[in-house]
């Protein structure tokens, strides 16, 4: 198993209490979609571990607390800053124009103006707003992932319609 076949889902923060309880911050917008979690897959030195995971509580927005079976404070002290994995296969499913950036990697981009402008090679996750990147001939073209630019998401044909504002694809195509 490698990175690739999983998806990030937060990472531990700090200690909770004396029992070897962690603070893990969830980095999703649906983080009671994780509430019944078994286990989860730390990375230590860039390997992914499996750890069963012993309780895990809700708290605050996107704070959780959980405590792993046959860890104790000393060693759950030694796993804070780490990230939490899981495997693609436990993403929620998505639907409509909701994507997952991993999804849509190959989709073609297509502008309400400019027509099919390339495929989506990755995207850039900024703490503002996401770029996706595409490639049209070698040509890099950014546009932001954001609600207001995508009006259509057809994943059976791969192809993502836009309507970039006006001028910004202009800039990458030299016109």
């Amino acid at each position: 198993m490698t990175h690739k076949d999983f998806f990030y889902l937060g990472v531990i923060t700090k200690p909770f209490g004396f029992k070897g309880q962690l603070f893990v911050y969830l980095d999703t917008d649906r983080p009671e979609s994780y509430q019944n979690l078994d286990a989860v897959f730390i990375d230590l030195d860039g390997e992914l571990i499996p750890y069963m995971i012993e309780s895990f509580q809700l708290r605050n927005g996107n704070q959780a607390v959980i405590s792993f079976q046959d860890l104790d404070a000393d060693e759950a002290k030694d796993l804070i800053k780490c990230e939490l994995y899981l495997p693609l296969n436990m993403l929620p499913p998505l639907s409509g124009n909701q994507f997952y950036f991993h999804e849509v990697i190959g989709f073609h981009v297509v502008d309400a103006h400019h027509g099919d402008i390339g495929i989506i090679s990755d995207f850039i996750d900024l703490s503002q707003q996401p770029i996706m990147q595409i490639n049209l001939n070698n040509t890099e073209i950014l546009i932001p992932a954001v609600d207001e630019f995508i009006k259509k998401l057809d994943r059976e044909n791969k192809i993502m319609y836009i309507e970039a504002p006006d001028g910004l694809i202009d800039i990458y195509l030299g016109k």
